[in-house]
């Protein structure tokens, strides 16, 4: 089954999404209540909430790293219900982007070898392409100077720059961000959220920003709040 994207459609829908877990037993437990949602090309969205409010949940499901109890997911227009887990991975690796709180990168590889990490498993092996897109990645993060640097000799704040550049390596439609500056000073959070503002209007990629960082939060086009398993707007 193809897993083409459409254009013209949001890059993201929800409509009814439920998730429930230990489904059928006696501690079932529904965690996210008929969220519905729709993510334009270009947005860049904060979503909060405290601990315990499904944020993790929903992030998964919007990842296609879990599938919803009930509801649709949509990426690019695509019913992603009619998806196997086969094409579920091949549609989540070309079009949708993680960067983590903490980095994953492979410490004794060079940011430029982390970067071209996503490609490699998509393509299966490396060639001159690959090489110059992670190349003009390392260089747009600002560290053309460290790309062959190994990951576990550079900065918290550099380290999360190559993350973001390796998010960034398949091109997606969507980036996911789940809390990428937490760990981070002041001055090295700061780079990387201006780091992700910078590809989302240079390159109109629609990102998701969950943070409990207010100051952050308020810095973004818009801010959805997710209380109890459902969503708040509010603002944008």
């Amino acid at each position: 089954m193809s897993v083409e994207h459409t254009p013209a459609a949001p890059v993201l829908e929800l409509h009814g999404v439920r998730k429930a877990f230990n489904r059928g037993t006696p501690i079932e437990t529904e965690v996210l209540h008929g969220i519905d949602l729709s993510l334009p090309r270009g947005a860049f969205c904060a979503v909060v909430g405290p601990s315990g409010s499904g944020k993790s949940t929903l992030l998964n499901i919007v990842g296609l790293l879990d599938r919803p109890t009930s509801g649709r997911v949509l990426v690019e227009g695509r019913e992603t219900g009619e998806l196997d887990d086969a094409e579920l991975t091949r549609l989540r690796g070309r079009r949708i982007g993680f960067v983590f709180q903490y980095h994953h990168l492979l410490g004794a590889f060079s940011a430029m070898e982390n970067v071209m990490m996503p490609m490699l498993g998509d393509r299966g092996f490396p060639d001159a392409a690959m090489a110059r897109r992670a190349a003009e990645l390392i260089a747009a993060v600002g560290l053309g100077e460290f790309r062959d640097r190994p990951a576990n000799r550079l900065s918290g704040g550099q380290q999360q720059r190559v993350a973001v550049a390796r998010a960034l390596a398949m091109a997606p439609a969507l980036l996911l961000a789940d809390e990428p500056t937490g760990n981070l000073d002041t001055r090295s959070a700061d780079a990387v959220f201006d780091l992700l503002r910078q590809v989302n209007r240079q390159e109109g990629t629609s990102v998701l920003f969950v943070t409990h960082n207010p100051e952050l939060a308020a810095r973004c086009d818009r801010t959805i709040q997710v209380i109890d398993g459902r969503v708040v707007e509010r603002g944008g």
